[in-house]
């Protein structure tokens, strides 16, 4: 999991049928990392940072639906404070 900006949105007219009715999200992961097409779990939106569950567990957030993804949102985040 990692934090990641939303620079874009995915169009897709032809898709699996899980998809359906489902946001696609171009991602960037932060600060400077290469970008991920994710699906929108909690309704992100361009320039909000988000957090982002890659791997087998990006599917969680959809069950009980089987959703086809390496990707997900989960979180949009507000704010980030850092210890020193």
């Amino acid at each position: 999991m990692y934090l990641g900006k939303v620079i874009g949105r995915v169009v897709s007219s032809v898709k699996d049928q899980a998809l359906e009715g489902k946001k696609l999200l171009l991602v960037r992961r932060l600060p400077n990392g290469p970008a991920v097409v994710a699906i929108d779990a909690v309704g992100a939106g361009a320039g909000e940072t988000v957090y982002v569950c890659r791997g087998r567990e990006a599917a969680f957030a959809f069950k009980p639906q089987e959703v086809p993804t390496e990707a997900s949102i989960v979180a949009i985040i507000d704010s980030i404070e850092r210890e020193l």
